[in-house]
């Protein structure tokens, strides 16, 4: 099957490339808009029914009219002046509100193109109600709701048209105003770092770039492959989305960045991975014609970007075991994205080694000449296999005292960006000064009677008088029964932060076992809102990490069983991986945890790290022991095979490795994305630098050919070959394709 689709792509470029190329420029169009119809932005809605939150987060919608997509931002209004507001004031304030409820705020449009439909319009009219004004009279608040996830650029933009107005229309009026909540914290923060992460960005892309010329010294062999990646990526965005339309599965606002990410991470392994072999074959045979080269690479080659594909695959659909909805449906997004970069992988790139040919290496005239002398790789090699022992233990010494780092790591489930002194913040900051900190997201008490019957406020007096006793609680609204009072709802005003651990834990101790204690007979009562919320989240992320983590390695083991036909090899390049995870993971928790002095690390950074780490760790070693395997075959020694193996693959591992590793590293620049950007870049280069180019090709010198057992690789008779490879019908078949020069 592999051999067929790589035969047909090396037979047939041009017609591949139109494929892929009308694919991608199609799809690219219509992404965006399909992920907007299958994308949802409440986290609470991914909990299972049965979490208390969850239940309080259906009563907000069904009997309250709480819209899930919705977020909301606190605005402060005071007088320029700084003198207390007057009741004329607060007229005005109402008055300039009531204006800016009735304005829709269209969203700012740069691309006026044939393309402009097909983008998601966030314009809309922003809900505005009055929410409580200061003790001293020093200012008012007002909340605003508009639709749309935070991270959406497009709702982005429409937050800063809405703010610029209302700031506008408030100084006409002499009002002074601040903004403040999760939308408008990202906002400053992203506006802040606005030059930074741009420069970034291109540096990164520059510095990826670099180095494929550097390696290749071809402009040509570092460009287009990438946007041959590109391209593939475009099209499993697509089918993502289209699957999760076919399917009605909901996903997560952030799925589509990280599948860009995964995307662009295992693309590049596998366009290098083809590179280099088809550059070291045509160094070996220079008299082959380039198209049977391209072929036979492919062929080869083909059979470890599959089962590394496959390990990803396994990895992340093992997510769908996981309670967490927003787990459950990114898993099998991410898997389809990744079958699709290894269709892509298995046709478009060899359709454009075979469609390029030597001029894929152009302009360089030295890049397909034989290599004189060692190089470096060869030097690695040669010290590996000569003093392995040492190596080994280095390598291990190295990786446990990182690992040391998880003892007393701990988990942060905080929702705050970075920390930075931003607008937003200052706004908070000058709000908690006169009111509790939660007055700008509430932990609310959804209440209802268990028979469906009508409710009254003097019915929960005694629920609400509980709840005004609880320690942390600053202040209590009045009891809020809906349309038809069959259910109430009483929002509570923590003095701790919303994103705080403290608030997470009055929501879910305090709050419930008094909720629980003090809720008459005949009545249910759910406590919700974002503190609770996150702690029911993070309760259900512990158990699915308990079950994600054995089955995916469980999964992943028996991929490698299959293909390397060995009992002891997957041991051994799992428990390195493992080993790989867990000193990365430990190096984030020494320095965030421990020298930075942050709470801990972030709650999703293990399973990131896993699937990333993990999988992507993996496709480096089953790329060495594939090669160590096949030189094994050979006559010698099986430390000569080893040197050899090093010396071919260390080249494509490292280069892989580092144009990755550079990738994750420009997510630095992103807010709230630091530790992600440490340990996915330290974690990659662990991977591809220490596991498989040390710790894995010393252990295979050590074991020598045993490290196969049971089905231990005997040399072939009849001397060395030639070349790495061995003939195949495929080059019969291309041979007729001319020369490509």
């Amino acid at each position: 099957m592999i051999r067929a689709l790589t035969g047909y792509s090396t037979r047939h470029p041009w017609k591949v490339i139109a494929l892929w190329a009308v694919l991608g420029v199609v799809l690219s169009a219509l992404t965006p808009m399909l992920f907007d119809r299958v994308t949802q932005n409440q986290a609470g809605d991914f909990l299972p029914r049965s979490y208390d939150s969850a239940a309080a987060l259906r009563i907000a919608k069904e009997r309250f009219g709480v819209n899930p997509d919705a977020t909301t931002v606190t605005v402060l209004v005071a007088r320029s002046d700084g003198k207390a507001l007057s009741a004329a004031d607060r007229q005005r304030v109402e008055v300039e509100a009531a204006k800016l409820a009735k304005r829709r705020v269209i969203m700012p449009r740069e691309d006026d193109g044939p393309q402009r439909f097909l983008i998601p319009d966030r314009s809309q009219t922003p809900r505005i109600a009055p929410a409580m004004t200061a003790p001293d009279r020093s200012f008012q608040l007002l909340s605003v709701e508009l639709i749309g996830n935070r991270g959406d650029k497009g709702v982005q933009d429409v937050y800063r048209t809405f703010r610029d107005s209302a700031r506008t229309q408030f100084s006409e009026v002499g009002m002074r105003t601040g903004f403040t909540g999760a939308l408008a914290e990202t906002v400053d923060t992203v506006d802040s770092r606005k030059t930074v992460t741009t420069v970034g960005s291109g540096l990164i892309v520059g510095l990826i770039v670099l180095i494929n010329v550097l390696v290749f010294r071809s402009v040509l062999a570092a460009l287009l492959p990438l946007l041959a990646v590109a391209m593939i990526g475009f099209v499993a965005a697509g089918a993502v989305a289209g699957a999760a339309m076919l399917t009605g599965l909901k996903l997560d606002a952030g799925t589509p960045g990280l599948i860009n990410v995964v995307l662009l991470g295992i693309g590049i392994d596998y366009l290098l991975f083809l590179l280099f072999r088809y550059r070291e074959q045509l160094r070996t045979r220079p008299e082959q014609f380039a198209r049977e080269v391209a072929a036979q690479v492919s062929g080869r080659v083909g059979s470890a970007i599959t089962s590394a594909a496959l390990t990803i695959v396994a990895a992340f659909a093992t997510l769908g075991l996981a309670t967490f909805g927003q787990f459950r449906s990114m898993g099998p997004a991410i898997a389809v994205a990744v079958v699709v970069m290894m269709v892509g992988s298995l046709t478009l790139l060899p359709a454009l080694l075979a469609a390029a040919g030597r001029k894929m290496f152009w302009p360089s005239r030295t890049a397909l000449r034989p290599e004189t002398g060692e190089g470096w790789a060869a030097r690695l090699g040669a010290l590996v296999t000569r003093r392995p022992l040492m190596m080994l233990t280095a390598s291990i010494g190295l990786l446990a005292a990182l690992a040391a780092g998880l003892i007393g790591i701990r988990m942060d489930y905080g929702q705050g960006g970075s920390g930075a002194q931003t607008p937003a913040a200052a706004t908070a900051a000058e709000i908690s000064r006169t009111l509790p900190a939660g007055v700008s997201d509430p932990t609310s008490v959804f209440i209802t009677a268990k028979d469906g019957g009508t409710l009254t406020a003097d019915r929960l007096d005694g629920l609400s008088r509980a709840l005004t006793q609880v320690e942390g609680v600053g202040q209590i609204a009045p009891t809020v029964l809906n349309k038809d009072h069959r259910a109430a709802r009483i929002d509570l005003y923590p003095t701790a932060d919303p994103r705080s651990r403290q608030a997470r834990d009055l929501a879910v101790g305090p709050i419930r076992a008094t909720v629980a204690q003090h809720t008459p007979a005949g009545i249910t009562a759910h406590v919700g809102g974002t503190p609770a919320i996150v702690a029911d989240i993070s309760t259900a992320v512990d158990h699915d990490l308990k079950i994600v983590f054995p089955v995916a390695a469980a999964l992943i083991a028996l991929i490698l069983l299959l293909l390397l036909r060995s009992l002891l090899a997957p041991v051994i390049l799992l428990l390195s991986v493992g080993l790989g995870f867990a000193a990365t993971l430990g190096a984030a928790g020494l320095l965030f945890q421990h020298v930075i002095g942050e709470p801990g690390v972030g709650f999703t950074l293990p399973l990131v790290l896993f699937l990333f780490v993990v999988a992507l760790g993996t496709d480096y070693n089953i790329l060495i022991a594939d090669r160590i395997r096949e030189e094994m075959r050979r006559p010698g020694t099986a430390r000569a095979a080893v040197a050899r193996a090093v010396r071919h693959t260390a080249p494509a591992i490292a280069t892989a490795g580092l144009v990755l590793a550079a990738s994750f590293a420009g997510l630095v620049t992103s807010p709230g994305n630091e530790q992600i950007a440490f340990a996915m870049t330290l974690g990659i280069l662990l991977s591809a630098l220490v596991v498989s180019l040390v710790l894995v090709p010393a252990l295979a010198a050590l074991l020598g050919r045993a490290v196969w057992w049971p089905l231990s690789p005997r040399p072939a008779a009849g001397g060395h070959r030639t070349g790495p490879f061995e003939s195949h019908p495929t080059a019969t078949a291309v041979a007729s394709a001319g020369r490509q020069e």
